[in-house]
């Protein structure tokens, strides 16, 4: 059973933008449990038919910017998306991606590209940095609660107005209840 809800009149998503990223959307894409649990060993601590659809249809064609660890356990570059890597390590190349060393840079070349919106995806560190230049949060919010060691920041509703909402009960493809939230920086 699904049903939508949106939570105010700008639920179409326009593409305003803050200050800050020269004009580009700057959106984190994650999933979480209950306690903002988002990995466990370096791994997703679950299997989530739905959210591996909706992170493909989101970012299909568009930039996905993560962490050297994150790619190192995705194990390839993503088909259908241009993928930026962020590293500390000025020698780590690996081919069919672009390595950049800040958050500014990756920015810098997804305007390059020619994209309205960059799509960070992950890891900790990297939703960390990213966090306060970020204009939206595309948030699957798993509603379980599992045992993890990696957790996105917390959603503070002082600072994020949430705008759109899908609900999805657990089937037999996908195990636990779960939301797809967009949330946008007030």
């Amino acid at each position: 059973m699904q049903d939508d809800v949106s939570k105010n009149e700008n639920s179409n998503l326009s593409l305003s933008v803050t200050e800050g990223t020269g004009g580009i959307i700057l959106s984190l894409l994650v999933a979480a449990d209950e306690n903002n649990v988002i990995g466990k060993d370096n791994q997703l601590p679950w299997h989530l038919p739905n959210d591996l659809k909706y992170f493909k249809n989101l970012t299909w064609a568009m930039p996905i910017l993560m962490g050297r660890k994150t790619f190192e356990s995705i194990g390839k570059a993503l088909p259908g998306r241009k993928s930026i890597v962020i590293t500390r390590n000025k020698n780590w190349q690996q081919t069919e991606v672009d390595v950049v060393y800040s958050i500014d840079e990756a920015i810098e070349l997804a305007k390059s590209y020619d994209v309205k919106e960059i799509f960070v995806i992950g890891g900790a560190e990297i939703f960390n940095t990213a966090f306060e230049k970020a204009h939206r949060i595309y948030l699957t919010r798993i509603h379980h609660q599992f045992e993890g060691d990696v957790y996105f920041p917390v959603v503070n509703e002082k600072e994020w107005r949430l705008i759109k909402e899908h609900r999805c009960t657990k089937d037999e493809k996908n195990a636990f209840d779960h939301s797809f939230q967009v949330w946008k920086r007030k």
